[in-house]
C-alpha cells in the first residue's frame, strides 16, 4: 500500500474550503451588479484581501520556501479579489472609486517594494521565510480578527442575521485544515499561528450561532432602524478569507 500525503491532502481541501471563503461574497456583488451601484458597501477589504493573498504567494514560491498548494489558492484569491475590485471601481461613485483607486495603489507598490527589498538584501532563505511569514501572519491574523465586530453585534441584537451559518462553519474548517496542514513536513508556525485562531474564531462564532440562532432580537434594533449590512455583512463575507488566509 502506497504512503498516504497527509499534507498533500489537507493542502487541497484547504483549497476547496478557501475557494468557498472567497466566493461567499458573489452574491453581493450580483446585486452591486444588477442595482449599478456599491451603495455603501465599503472596498477596502477587498484590497486588504488581495494584499493578503499576494504575500503568501511570495510565501509559498521556491525564493522562500517552495508550497505548491500554498501559491494555488492564493493565486486564485488574487484573480478572484482582482475580479471584486474591478467590478467595484466599475460601479462605485467617482470620489469612492478614487480613494479606493489610491488604497489599491498604495498598496500595491508598498506590496512590490518590500517585496524587492526582501528578496534584495536578504539571500538568506530562512531569514526570508522570517520577514514574509511574519508579515503574512499579521495580517491573516488582522483578517481573523475582524469578524469580532460581528459577533458583538450578534450578542448586542441577540440576532444571527448578518452571521451567516455557512460562512461561519467554512471558516472553522479553513483555519482547521490549514492548521493541520502546519504541522506535516515539520512546523510552519507562519501558517498554524493565523490558522490556528481563525479555527478558535470559527468556533466562537459558531457557538454564538447555536446559543442566538432561536432568541428573540431586542427592541432596539428595530428602533434605530434598519442596521446596515454594509461593513459587517463584509467583513463576515470576507471572514477569509480574513482568509480570509486562507493558508
Amino acid at each position: 500500500m502506497g504512503h498516504v500525503n497527509f499534507k498533500v491532502i489537507l493542502g487541497i481541501l484547504g483549497n476547496i474550503t478557501a475557494i468557498c471563503l472567497f466566493t461567499s461574497p458573489v452574491p453581493t456583488f450580483s446585486k452591486i451588479v444588477k442595482k449599478k451601484t456599491v451603495a455603501e458597501f465599503s472596498g477596502i477589504p477587498y484590497v486588504c484581501t488581495l494584499l493578503n493573498c499576494l504575500l503568501w504567494v511570495v510565501y509559498g514560491l521556491p525564493i522562500v520556501e517552495f508550497q505548491v498548494l500554498v501559491i494555488s489558492i492564493n493565486a486564485a484569491g488574487c484573480l478572484i479579489e482582482f475580479t471584486y475590485l474591478a467590478l467595484y471601481l466599475t460601479y462605485a461613485q467617482k470620489s469612492i472609486r478614487m480613494k479606493v483607486m489610491k488604497v489599491l495603489m498604495a498598496v500595491l507598490i508598498t506590496f512590490i517594494a518590500v517585496t524587492i527589498l526582501v528578496l534584495e538584501l536578504v539571500h538568506d532563505k530562512k531569514k526570508r521565510k522570517l520577514i514574509i511569514g511574519t508579515l503574512c501572519a499579521v495580517f491573516a491574523v488582522g483578517m481573523y480578527v475582524s469578524p469580532l465586530t460581528v459577533m458583538k453585534m450578534v450578542i448586542q441584537t441577540r440576532s444571527v442575521k448578518y452571521m451567516p451559518f455557512l460562512l461561519s462553519l467554512f471558516n472553522f474548517i479553513n483555519g482547521l485544515v490549514w492548521f493541520g496542514y502546519a504541522f506535516f513536513g515539520g512546523i510552519d508556525i507562519f501558517i498554524a499561528i493565523p490558522n490556528g485562531l481563525g479555527a478558535l474564531s470559527g468556533i466562537a462564532q459558531l457557538a454564538l450561532y447555536a446559543f442566538y440562532r432561536n432568541a428573540t432580537p431586542r427592541d432596539e434594533d428595530e428602533k434605530d432602524g434598519p442596521t446596515k449590512p454594509t461593513n459587517n455583512s463584509i467583513e463576515m463575507e470576507k471572514n477569509d478569507t480574513y482568509k480570509q488566509s486562507n493558508v
